[in-house]
C-alpha cells in the first residue's frame, strides 16, 4: 500500500501523489452489491444549503457494506477492491452457500483467505467476535456502538482502536482520538487495522482533484461582505478585532460544540486529546 509519486510533467503532478493500489485485485464492482447513489450538493430536502462548498464531482455507485457481520460461520475472501466511497479499501466474500457480500478490508489481507464472525473464532486479522472475547491490548477496528446496530466507530482508511481494560458488562476502548469509552461487551469489533493506511500521506496536489471529490473552493469569511458573514467588511484587509467565528456567529476555534448533559458523557472514562 505504497504512494506513487508522478513524473512532473505539469506545474500540479509537480506536488501530486497517488496510491499505488498494489492490494487491489478486482476492477469492476459486484453488480448485485450496487446501488445509485444521489448528490445533495450539500442541499437539504428544502432545496437549502446546509453543507457549504460541496457540488459537482465523479459520479458514484455506492457499495453495500456488511457493517453488522451477523452471518455466522466462515468466509473466503474473493477480492480486495477500491470503493470511490470511502477512504479503506474493501474485501469481497463469500459464505459457505456462496452468498457475497462487501466487508471493509483489514490491512493485510489476501485473497483465498478464511475469515470467521464467531465468538469462538482465533484472533486474526478480518475475524468478528463480540468485545467480551477479545483480551485486552488487541487492536481491533470497526466497533459497534450499541448491539446489533452495525459498526461506527474506526472505519477509515489506518485506523483502530484498541481494548485497554475490561469488566463484566463493558469493555474500555482507547480510540484513535485518545478517547477511552465504555463499550457494552455483546457490541462485535474486528480484529486488526483498517487497510489502506498510507492514506493520510496522500497530497492532492491540485485544486482540480478536490473538484473530483464533489468539494467546492472554501471561502474565507473575512473575504466576504458584511452582509455575509460576521467577518466580512472593512477597509483593506482587517482582523476585525472579533473572535473568529462561523457565519452564524458561534466561535469558530477552541470552542466546545459538545452538549454538557449528553447522555453517552457516562461512558467516556478519559476525554479525547
Amino acid at each position: 500500500m505504497a504512494l506513487r509519486k508522478l513524473k512532473p510533467t505539469t506545474p500540479a503532478t509537480r506536488y501530486y501523489s497517488i496510491s499505488s493500489f498494489d492490494e487491489i485485485t478486482k476492477s469492476t464492482p459486484e453488480k448485485s452489491l450496487l446501488r445509485p447513489l444521489k448528490k445533495s450538493g450539500g442541499r437539504n430536502n428544502l432545496g437549502r444549503i446546509t453543507s457549504r462548498f460541496r457540488g459537482g464531482g465523479h459520479k458514484r455507485r455506492y457499495r453495500l457494506i456488511d457493517f453488522k457481520r451477523n452471518g455466522a460461520g466462515e468466509f473466503e475472501v474473493l477480492a480486495v477492491e477500491y470503493d470511490p466511497n470511502r477512504t479503506a479499501r474493501i474485501a469481497l466474500v463469500a459464505d459457505e452457500k456462496g452468498t457475497k457480500s462487501y466487508i471493509i478490508a483489514p490491512d493485510g489481507i489476501k485473497v483465498g483467505e478464511k475469515i470467521e464472525n464467531s465468538n469462538d473464532a482465533e484472533l486474526k486479522t478480518g475475524n468478528s467476535l463480540t468485545l467480551g472475547s477479545i483480551p485486552v491490548g488487541t487492536f481491533v477496528h470497526n466497533i459497534e456502538l450499541k448491539p446489533g446496530k452495525g459498526a461506527q466507530i474506526a472505519r477509515s482508511a489506518g485506523t483502530s482502536a484498541q481494548i485497554v481494560a475490561k469488566d463484566e458488562k463493558y469493555s474500555q476502548v482507547k480510540l484513535p482520538s485518545g478517547e477511552v469509552r465504555m463499550i457494552n461487551n455483546d457490541c462485535k469489533a474486528t480484529i486488526g487495522v483498517v487497510s489502506n493506511t498510507d492514506h493520510e500521506n496522500i497530497s492532492i496536489g491540485k485544486a482540480g482533484r478536490s473538484r473530483w471529490m464533489g468539494r467546492r473552493p472554501h471561502v474565507r469569511g473575512v473575504a466576504m461582505n458584511p452582509v455575509d458573514h460576521p467577518m466580512g467588511g472593512g477597509e483593506g484587509k482587517t482582523s476585525g478585532g472579533g473572535h473568529p467565528v462561523s457565519p452564524w456567529g458561534l466561535p469558530a476555534k477552541g470552542y466546545k460544540t459538545r452538549k454538557k448533559k449528553n447522555i453517552s458523557n457516562k461512558f467516556i472514562v478519559k476525554k479525547r486529546k
